[in-house]
């Protein structure tokens, strides 16, 4: 079960963050006591639900997912493997953590958003392309150029959404692909791959899923922005402002009078999941008695342990994250350069933080460093993605100081990824694309966001044509920046390769 060896990684991921954060909120930031004591309670409560969460998608969820992989594929029926690979994509992202925290974030972009339905239309976009995923390599499509078509297609449909939910929507695409998520679909992909011997010898088609299904929900939150924008009320970033200030319950009780609200929002969100169980089970895997109680058990650590999860994130982490952001972005709005010079300085120590105690990140990294035979090296891929990430935080601090558009950060960002694709190995492709989500995290949907809603705050608060909801689109820049770092160390190993060949064994 690998209970201490989960609870050691996830005290990595959280514990460097509110060390920082308490070392800021009593020196440069002063936090009220209240908020310290709340964000010291969540942090132990995050800590602790998400290693019941991971050791349940271990034991319970994991395997469902690759039995299911596995049955599909053997059965060769293409529109089963299809159906079904749509309907794993809708519930498994209902029930993702990340997803639940963004959509409390979002819910303050405008009064007119309901959380459900933008959770359920993110989950419809992601089951949608990972229904295209697999048949993209069931019909052996170019990842490359299904990559550039897609994304062409969705920056022109975030032109016509409303404004505040740009940034929101390619936030969505980074989040939607956590611990929940990731492990049903790399199942399905390298199940369908494994089938599909001929054409995945190089390994490419198996990765590369991960990576198509972060675009369905940037297209799914642009549709439904679109349709605020001609058939729904006005967004407001006062009715931001008061949600975001609403959800700061003070003092210990907090998170007991918080419980029952996160319990069924639990409960909501997991439903679907042991439905699909059931049916997979009745219909599909017909698994004997222990393995079934095996996973039974798995689901029960991932219900109580995302219940810890989100009551920790959301009366803990987010409130004192918000606050200190507020404060720091205060600073910032007024004259004096050097506390906008360090409000950039903190956002990129924050993204250097993270990025290297996300566990998913140490996986990805061995990943590469096996594929390349050790070319790439996995320390040369924590420094590139530690200075990546800290650049795209860095980047959204001066985005929400001088509230520049995101455009300007996306648009070029995108376009030299999409580009680099088309030289880059195939492989590096696919592991780049699929690492976007991998990168933005439980602390990235959390801490970074909640981080970079409060300095908006705090900036508009005091500084004429800022806006608040510039916060949104840190999750797309953190997501984004894998995607050039990563396939810019594939041509690396591309050009070594080839010098290699070139010279022979004496080289």
């Amino acid at each position: 079960m690998n209970l201490l060896e989960k609870f050691k990684e996830t005290a990595l991921s959280v514990i460097p963050v509110m060390g920082i954060v308490i070392l800021l909120g009593v020196t440069v930031a002063p936090l009220e006591k209240n908020i310290i004591v709340n964000f010291l309670i969540g942090g132990i409560l995050l800590i602790v639900g998400l290693t019941l969460f991971l050791v349940g998608v271990d034991i319970g969820i994991l395997p469902i997912g690759e039995r299911s992989g596995a049955a599909l594929t053997a059965k060769r029926n293409l529109p089963l493997l299809l159906s079904v690979a749509f309907a794993i994509g809708v519930m498994v992202t209902i029930a993702e953590p990340d997803v639940q925290v963004l959509a409390v974030q979002i819910k303050g972009v405008s009064p007119e958003v309901n959380k459900w339905l933008l959770v359920f239309m993110i989950a419809l976009g992601v089951g949608l392309f990972v229904m295209l995923g697999l048949l993209r390599t069931m019909l052996s499509w170019k990842l490359k150029y299904f990559f550039i078509i897609s994304y062409v297609l969705v920056f022109i449909l975030a032109f016509f959404t409303l404004k505040e939910f740009q940034g929101v929507a390619f936030d969505a695409g980074g989040a939607t692909t956590g611990p929940m998520t990731v492990p049903f679909i790399l199942a399905l992909g390298v199940g369908v791959a494994g089938v599909r011997s001929s054409s995945s010898r190089n390994g490419d088609d198996s990765f590369g899923l991960t990576g198509v299904a972060s675009i369905g929900p940037i297209a799914a939150v642009c549709l439904y922005g679109v349709f605020l924008k001609f058939f729904g009320g006005k967004s407001s970033v006062e009715n931001m402002e008061t949600v975001l200030t609403a959800a700061e319950s003070t003092g210990p009780i907090a998170f007991i009078s918080s419980l029952p609200a996160v319990i069924k929002e639990v409960s909501l969100a997991l439903l679907p999941l042991v439905i699909l169980f059931i049916l997979f089970q009745i219909f599909l895997l017909k698994m004997p008695p222990m393995q079934i109680k095996r996973m039974v058990k798995g689901l029960i650590y991932s219900y109580f342990g995302l219940i810890l999860f989100l009551s920790g994130a959301n009366t803990g982490f987010m409130p004192a994250g918000k606050s200190l952001g507020q404060i720091l972005g205060g600073l910032a709005a007024g004259e004096t350069v050097l506390w906008k010079f360090l409000l950039i300085v903190i956002g990129m120590i924050f993204g250097a933080v993270v990025v290297c105690a996300e566990p998913a990140v140490w996986v990805l990294t061995e990943q590469v460093e096996n594929v390349s035979g050790g070319t790439i090296k996995r320390k040369v891929m924590l420094i590139a993605l530690s200075f990546g990430v800290a650049l795209s935080i860095g980047l959204s601090m001066i985005r929400i100081i001088f509230g520049i558009s995101i455009w300007y950060f996306l648009i070029p960002g995108y376009a030299l990824a999409l580009v680099l694709a088309l030289f880059c190995p195939p492989l590096f492709t696919a592991i780049a694309f699929d690492s976007g989500g991998v990168a933005s995290g439980p602390m990235t949907s959390t801490f970074v966001l909640s981080f970079a809603i409060g300095a908006a705050s705090g900036v508009a608060g005091a500084a004429a044509g800022a806006s608040a909801t510039d916060a949104f689109g840190v999750i797309a820049l953190v997501a984004m920046t894998p995607l050039i770092a990563i396939q810019i160390l594939g041509l690396v190993y591309k050009i070594k390769n080839r010098k290699k060949v070139a010279g022979g064994p004496d080289e």
